[in-house]
C-alpha cells in the first residue's frame, strides 16, 4: 500500500483542485463478469442520468460483489478521467471504493436513494 492508503495525509490542496475532480453519483444498470482480465473484474454500465448518460467501467470488486447483486445499486464514481483501456475494454469512469483490511475494493455510494447525475460536493 502507498503511504496515501496507509493513513498519512497528502499535501493541502485548494477548494479549486478538489472542485477539479468530477464525482457523480449512478445506478448500476448492467454488470458482467470480465473475461479475460489479468486479475478478477467486473465489467459495469452506470446510468448518470441525462446530462451524463451511461458509462462503461472496469471494477476489481469480486471479493464482496457479484455481478447479479450490483444491478440497481448506486455508486460514486469519478467522470472526468480520460477513458483507458483495459483488455478489449474501454473504462471510461472509475468507479469509487475503499480498501478493506486485506486490500479489498468495497465499493461507496448515498445511504439513500438521489438522483443519478448529482454532483459530490
Amino acid at each position: 500500500m502507498s503511504e496515501s492508503e496507509t493513513g498519512a495525509v497528502r499535501a493541502t490542496i485548494s477548494y479549486d483542485d478538489f472542485d477539479k475532480v468530477d464525482i457523480r453519483v449512478g445506478t448500476i444498470i448492467e454488470a458482467k463478469p470480465f473475461e479475460g482480465a489479468r486479475k478478477p473484474a467486473v465489467q459495469l454500465w452506470v446510468d448518470f442520468g441525462p446530462g451524463i448518460g451511461v458509462c462503461k467501467s472496469s471494477a476489481q470488486i469480486t471479493k464482496y460483489y457479484t455481478p447479479e447483486a450490483v444491478v440497481g445499486r448506486q455508486v460514486a464514481a469519478v467522470v472526468n478521467f480520460p477513458p483507458r483501456q483495459i483488455g478489449k475494454f474501454m473504462s471510461e469512469i472509475l468507479v469509487l471504493g475503499f480498501p478493506d483490511g486485506d486490500g479489498s475494493v468495497v465499493m461507496i455510494g448515498p445511504d439513500r436513494k438521489v438522483p443519478d447525475g448529482g454532483k459530490l460536493f
